[in-house]
């Protein structure tokens, strides 16, 4: 029987960009079905389990972060721009363009934009706050332009809450997440443990 992951993340982190198609290949491969779930890290996520935003981390914490970032992105083979032109971002809008892809146009498109919007911050240095920027990502992907609409919906917004309220009972507590029956998988680094209890079924 195939597996559901339920895949908390914020677009504009950088370890769900290192992470993510890697993750996309990893759910295909075992037939598993992706929850696809952003969520308001920064501003629900963090008050609640104690993270800080980037900002009010300790000198060494941040500094420690760009090692990582740089010695993961090496080691992976993925182009990674430690220092964006436009980072840090409010990923609110971007976040709920995913999930109104996501309600509309099914999880695999909702994968496939978010994807192509954690490129644009950390290859691209393009700035996913910007209406126009989302557009262009949406008409690169062949999807319809009036998702930005969409994603202003209350709907739309009901659900980013909702999702972000069940990131926190799940006990989420970073991005990314990967929940399996309960189980949380924090970080893509933990890919590997994802794949071994998918192939357990």
């Amino acid at each position: 029987m195939s597996l559901t992951v339920d895949y908390y993340f914020a677009p504009q982190s950088p370890w769900t960009y290192l992470g993510h198609q890697r993750f996309q290949e990893i759910a295909r491969g075992a037939g598993a079905k992706v929850r696809v779930l952003p969520v308001d890290l920064g501003g629900k996520v963090f008050p609640v389990s104690g993270g800080l935003p980037l900002a009010k981390r300790a000198p060494q914490r941040q500094a420690y972060r760009l090692v990582e970032l740089k010695r993961f992105g090496e080691y992976l083979g993925q182009p990674i721009n430690l220092q964006p032109k436009f980072f840090p971002v409010n990923g609110d809008d971007a976040a709920q363009l995913i999930i109104a892809v996501d309600m509309h146009d099914g999880a695999e498109a909702a994968m496939d934009l978010t994807g192509a919007i954690l490129r644009a911050v950390w290859v691209e240095d393009r700035h996913i706050a910007d209406a126009n920027e989302l557009a262009a990502l949406l008409k690169a992907l062949d999807l319809p332009a009036r998702r930005l609409d969409d994603a202003q919906s209350q709907a739309v917004h009901e659900r980013y809450e909702a999702d972000s309220q069940q990131a926190i009972e799940a006990g989420v507590f970073g991005a990314p997440s990967y929940v399996i029956d309960g189980e949380i998988f924090w970080g893509q680094d933990r890919l590997d443990f994802v794949a071994r209890r998918l192939a357990r079924g």
